[in-house]
């Protein structure tokens, strides 16, 4: 099941006692923080989860599927995330304190 930005609030609010409304508020602020460091190019380090950063593809040579002539596929910026030790050990099934 796909955890949606509503359901996420959702369970922000039943767990911290705050109305769905402020959780959705800070959800959204939270986000938007986000966005923007990555926009500027700043890395996102949350600590037992893991790491957002932005990565630079350079152009390449690719072909076009339909007629498998050449093209330049032109370079451009991505978003990468690197899950943590912790969270990863979690996901494994493996005991973290």
């Amino acid at each position: 099941m796909t955890l949606i930005k509503n359901r996420i609030a959702q369970r922000i609010a039943q767990e911290s006692g705050l109305s769905k409304n402020r959780s959705i508020e800070i959800l959204g602020q939270l986000i938007e923080i986000i966005k923007r460091n990555l926009e500027e190019g700043n890395p996102i380090l949350i600590a037992g989860f893991g790491k957002f950063c932005v990565k630079n593809k350079n152009p390449r040579l690719g072909r076009n599927p339909a007629t498998g002539d050449p093209l330049t596929i032109r370079g451009r910026s991505v978003v990468s995330f690197k899950c943590s030790k912790k969270l990863k050990d979690r996901i494994n099934g493996k005991l973290v304190p």
